[in-house]
């Protein structure tokens, strides 16, 4: 075992058990019809912020999971610095998002499924590691990816089968 996988071992538990938190998140967006996206965030070992989209309910296009953790993140704070924070969310942020995560300093970011038609962190940009920001995050995909992909996909196709969005 070299040490760079001792140290993703180390990370690998708290990952999964964030996930499924951000997981319960997105379970309760497609409980209120909203699209199944939550996030949570975790400083110094503790949630600090928790949210699922909300843009339906709001009436808000910037009522993302990830936009409104940190909101809760930063009230807990006291700040809108979120140094050594991480974020935990079932899908891979949209470029509004991923600015987002750089101005609040996040130290990390780990998510679930990849965004195909939107990701910024990695898949079509990836804003959160741009060398020419002053901020960079540490991201790590994947994790959870089939539970996070197929609350997604399964809340779309009863959509569509319902001639909906």
């Amino acid at each position: 075992m070299t040490a760079n996988d001792a140290f993703s071992s180390l990370w690998a538990a708290p990952d999964e058990r964030f996930m499924r938190a951000a997981l319960r998140e997105a379970e309760r967006a497609a409980a209120e019809d909203e699209v199944p996206v939550g996030c949570v965030i975790v400083r110094h070992g503790r949630v600090v912020g928790r949210a699922h989209n909300q843009r339906e309910r709001l009436k808000d296009p910037t009522a993302h999971a990830e936009m409104l953790a940190l909101t809760q993140a930063a009230a807990a704070a006291g700040d809108w610095r979120l140094d050594g924070a991480a974020m935990y969310v079932t899908l891979e942020p949209c470029p509004m998002c991923a600015g987002a995560l750089v101005l609040a300093r996040l130290a990390r970011l780990v998510f679930g499924a990849e965004d195909p038609k939107a990701g910024a962190c990695g898949t079509l940009y990836d804003i959160v590691r741009d060398p020419r920001l002053n901020h960079r995050l540490e991201v790590v995909g994947g994790v959870l990816a089939e539970e996070c992909g197929g609350l997604l996909r399964s809340f779309f196709a009863g959509h569509r089968a319902a001639g909906g969005r």
